[in-house]
């Protein structure tokens, strides 16, 4: 492959070293003759330019991380991809080439990476050959390609003449030189200050320069498939940082997403070997960014200025529960979530017009709460195609225009606005608050187009509901309680809805399969909202899965089995561990207990029985110095020995129906199997439950077991199973 601009002033170079190498020279070997001389300086510059090879270009792209940039490679498919591109293009306009699974656009041109699902700063992208290492860590920092091409020129000099000591300067004034193809180095200058204010420059510590990312230590990922079989909407809780480690909902997906590719080879091999599978995409859905940006500033002025950074945590995490059970605030969540996730929706099947897959969501914390509310007010009457259709009219009038709302909404004004965006009728009700004001909408017109579409929604809600028996008092209009009834297709909209913040929920283009919650509090929000049992036959309208999935000490998740089932006590389902076992430290405390509880048996049983003999030997001894016993009495303590007998081990017999598997009915919540699902924790965690509650709610993006049992889930309802079933 070619370096591009620096092809020219090589091919000059190796001109000017071949007529070099053309002349005789006094250390070698003269030929014999003139007819051997030709053939013999040929071979000389032959074997010269033998030495040198064109070095192999990789793109890497520049990420911010903990404020710090870090370049980081493509991976080994993605360069691959820009390569060709970049040189196909050479003379083109700027190209468009999608990464990373089509979550990333590059445009080569700009050398800029781009998302495209979410919001994202744009990061620069470079072809990169040679590199230096970095001054506090053992990165490597790949020079601008315009340099790297002189330093290349300069490279295939000192090879092809073998003279080296090349001294080169950067245009930052920073010195390179070239000591020999094993050894080369680069000087940051360093500047001082004398007496007379002059600045001269001192050469710093060397650094390592390297050539070729071959060359470099980094971690270059192969690819990801390019077949999706299933798509994952991922809604966070409270906050903008969802980790311990303050990340945002985009990096944790990420790792959420790496772990699931890294699960695949290991427990779905054989299925995809015979490519059966190809990946499973999660995509987030941000709804914090949109809920804060006009409450801030309100906020702001009622915030009392001591402890300001505590104060601003609360009012940045902790104020997103209050907000969820505020009607006003409620409405813009749940409208800010369902219209994300219908955007990225159609988004994706543009982007990806071959995919058949299917859909699941998944919630951590508040936002699983957010997920089940929607999914209990969804409209189980209408298919996929009737759904979608209704969630793009914004208006009964299918002749009305945009221009036509525009003016009906007195904003004439920014029709030009909308016709250059290419915002049609179906995409203003995607819209948000968000997109309209990048748009340049004006806060006052953003107000009324908002609320013109949440009338016609909510005008459209109300049509296939009958009028209220009764006039609710204030208070009991922040509810929405629904009777159990049933619906012509056997849909139940039942008590689950009990207390419900009343808003005008909308509806999903389509019908997830599986709905997954982590950390959630659902139940404890069913419970304050006056729910204490849902109906075992109860189930969602459009969803026919629901696993409830927590740490065992996550302050924040609750259990959703025991409102099903609220007379039977029983623990939740076990999540075995990914490698096909539980975790030593429990065996060991089972064990352990077992041990304990045989001792404990062993020992009461020994005692038992020495009492009784000895018991036994009284009475005897009593029955030979008695003459006035009666065959009667001798009779009844006979019929007595044998009840003594049976009460010998009670507790054995206990613990063997304990242990006895049971068979539980959960109900139709997630299609009659289990739905409380309990991580094991690690044995570090074991030692003291109150040091690692954060850290259990926040646990979940980087478990290897709850990914694991999303992707069993998920291929289940393919009929793919894995390598080997875990117990």
């Amino acid at each position: 492959m070619l370096l591009g601009h620096g092809h020219t002033a090589r091919q000059t170079h190796s001109n000017a070293i071949a007529m070099s190498a053309a002349e005789p020279q006094p250390a070698e070997i003269s030929p014999s003759s003139n007819s051997n001389s030709s053939s013999y300086y040929d071979a000389v510059e032959a074997e010269a330019a033998n030495k040198y090879e064109l070095v192999s270009p990789h793109w890497f792209y520049c990420k911010l991380v903990d404020s710090k940039e870090r370049w980081t490679p493509f991976s080994a498919q993605d360069s691959e991809k820009l390569e060709i591109a970049h040189q196909s293009c050479k003379h083109s306009q700027d190209l468009i080439v999608p990464t990373e699974g089509g979550r990333y656009d590059v445009h080569l041109t700009k050398r800029l990476r781009c998302a495209v699902y979410w919001e994202e700063a744009e990061s620069e992208v470079r072809r990169c050959t040679w590199f230096y290492k970095g001054e506090k860590d053992n990165r490597y920092i790949p020079y601008p390609e315009s340099f790297s091409e002189e330093l290349e020129d300069a490279y295939m000099i000192c090879v092809t003449l073998d003279e080296w000591k090349k001294k080169l300067e950067s245009p930052t004034r920073e010195v390179i030189i070239l000591h020999n193809p094993k050894l080369m180095v680069h000087y940051q200058p360093v500047a001082t200050t004398d007496d007379w204010g002059a600045t001269p420059t001192e050469q710093g510590r060397p650094r390592t320069v390297k050539r070729g990312v071959e060359n470099i230590s980094v971690d270059i990922p192969n690819g990801e498939p390019l077949q999706i079989d299933h798509l994952v909407f991922v809604v966070h809780g409270i906050g903008p940082a969802c980790d311990i480690r303050f990340r945002s909902i985009v990096q944790c997906v990420n790792d959420f997403r790496n772990v699931s590719l890294s699960m695949l080879p290991a427990h779905f091999k054989k299925a995809q070997e015979q490519q059966q599978i190809g990946r499973v995409e999660f995509l987030p859905v941000n709804w914090h960014s949109t809920l804060h940006t006009g409450v801030d500033v309100d906020l702001e002025r009622i915030t009392l200025p001591s402890i300001n950074r505590l104060r601003h945590f609360i009012n940045d995490t902790i104020l997103d529960v209050f907000f969820y059970n505020s009607a006003t605030y409620c409405q813009t969540i749940v409208d800010t979530v369902a219209s994300e996730m219908n955007r990225i929706y159609l988004l994706f099947l543009e982007r990806n017009p071959d995919f058949q897959g299917g859909v699941s969501i998944a919630g951590h914390s508040l936002g699983s709460l957010i997920l089940f509310d929607l999914l209990t007010n969804q409209k189980c009457t209408l298919d996929g195609e009737e759904r979608k259709n209704e969630i793009l009219a914004t208006t009964p009038e299918e002749s009305k225009s945009m221009k036509d709302i525009l003016t009906e909404l007195e904003l004439s004004e920014y029709c030009s606005v909308f016709e250059k965006e290419e915002v049609d009728r179906q995409a203003l009700a995607l819209c948000t608050e968000k997109e309209l004001k990048d748009m340049g909408i004006p806060l006052g017109p953003r107000m009324k187009i908002l609320h013109y579409l949440r009338n016609k929604n909510s005008n459209k809600n109300l049509k296939g509901q009958k009028p209220a028996a009764s006039v609710e008092s204030e208070d009991a209009k922040q509810e929405a309680p629904v009777k159990p009834t049933n619906t012509g297709t056997g849909c139940r909209r039942l008590d689950v809805m009990t207390g419900q913040v009343h808003a005008n929920y909308p509806q999903l283009i389509y019908e997830p399969q599986i709905f997954f919650a982590f950390g959630s509090p659902i139940g404890m929000f069913l419970t304050v909202r006056g729910v204490n049992r849902i109906d075992p036959d109860y189930r969602l309208p459009t969803c026919k899965g629901f696993f409830n999935v927590f740490h065992p000490f996550d302050p924040v998740a609750y259990r959703i089995e025991p409102l099903v089932v609220p007379d039977v006590e029983f623990e939740p389902m076990l999540l075995p561990h990914h490698k096909g076992r539980k975790r030593m430290h429990l065996e060991l405390k089972e064990g352990l207990t077992r041990m304990s509880m045989d001792l404990k048996n062993n020992l009461l049983g020994s005692l038992r029985t020495a009492w009784q003999s000895f018991t036994r030997t009284s009475m005897l001894a009593v029955e030979a110095g008695t003459t006035g016993e009666t065959e009667h009495e001798t009779e009844a303590e006979a019929e007595a020995s044998p009840e003594k007998q049976n009460e010998e081990k009670p507790e054995e017999a206990s613990t063997s129906v304990k242990e006895e598997p049971t068979l539980i009915n959960v109900g139709m919540l997630n299609g009659g199997h289990r739905i409380d699902y309990v991580l094991q924790e690690k044995p570090i965690e074991s030692f003291n439950e109150y040091l690692f509650a954060l850290q259990g709610h926040l646990c979940y993006w980087e478990s290897e077991d709850t990914v694991l049992l999303l992707l069993k889930e998920i291929y289940q309802t393919k009929g793919i199973s894995m390598d080997q079933p875990l117990p």
